[in-house]
């Protein structure tokens, strides 16, 4: 297989579930195309979820088939992101000085919890309200843009580690690709104001964890990625595009 589709197998295997390309091998030279692809995979995830919402509505009453859409969603990205997200709140009640090494323990603690739980039903809510569901592949799209974003524009706290590897081989090149690509998406489905709202979520982000920690860790990403998410998503319920 060339580096380019082992780089997106690899993207597909670690952002799903799916059992198509269960590939875990970070060969030296194809995470930086796994990185690539991010955005494009959260594309194809929205269109999995769309494509049910669409069936769903044969069936059930809209409600009900738009929180079996938002299970789905948990299920097929193995809630990745929300462990990181969890992850990341922990390390918020805690002295900064410490906060990575409760970030790495593989438990989560009571505030990390309690916002994860808030999170998600602020999530099912908004999914439940969206009646733009078409736009749902955008949303995902824009979402890991972000986190293709903070790799290549700023620091990784570790030098070891996937993430570490990742900025290591993701070149310019290939991230001038993604923008690329995610910027004519956008611009086909006329949210061109998504794009906007999800780079304005990810300078905020910067700001904040730049000044707390200096940089971005794994969990960090999937922080910005369910943040971005929440906040699209009710962009879209009140009219903004």
């Amino acid at each position: 297989m060339s580096k380019l589709f082992k780089g997106f197998t690899l993207a597909v295997s670690m952002l799903s579930i799916l059992p198509f390309f269960k590939v875990h091998d970070f060969y030296k030279g194809i995470n930086g195309y796994a990185v690539m692809f991010y955005p494009f995979v959260g594309f194809l995830l929205g269109l999995l979820l769309y494509g049910t919402f669409l069936l769903l509505t044969l069936i059930f009453p809209p409600l009900h088939g738009s929180l079996i859409v938002f299970s789905l969603w948990v299920l097929v990205t193995g809630a990745l992101h929300l462990d990181g997200f969890a992850d990341t709140v922990d390390g918020l009640f805690v002295p900064k000085e410490k906060a990575l090494h409760v970030m790495k323990d593989p438990y989560n603690g009571g505030m990390g919890m309690i916002f994860t739980v808030v999170f998600l039903l602020l999530k099912a809510s908004s999914v439940a309200a969206l009646d733009a569901m078409y736009l749902l592949p955008v949303v995902l799209m824009l979402s890991r843009f972000t986190a293709v974003a903070a790799i290549c524009l700023y620091p990784y706290l570790s030098a070891n580690g996937m993430g570490a590897l990742a900025k290591k081989e993701f070149s310019q090149k290939q991230f001038l690709i993604s923008v690329v690509y995610v910027t004519v998406i956008s611009i086909l489905f006329h949210s061109f104001v998504l794009l906007f709202v999800a780079l304005l979520v990810l300078f905020v982000c910067k700001h904040f964890f730049m000044k707390r920690y200096g940089g971005f860790t794994g969990d960090i990403y999937g922080f910005c990625i369910e943040v971005t998410e929440l906040v699209l998503l009710n962009v879209l319920i009140v009219g903004l595009v």
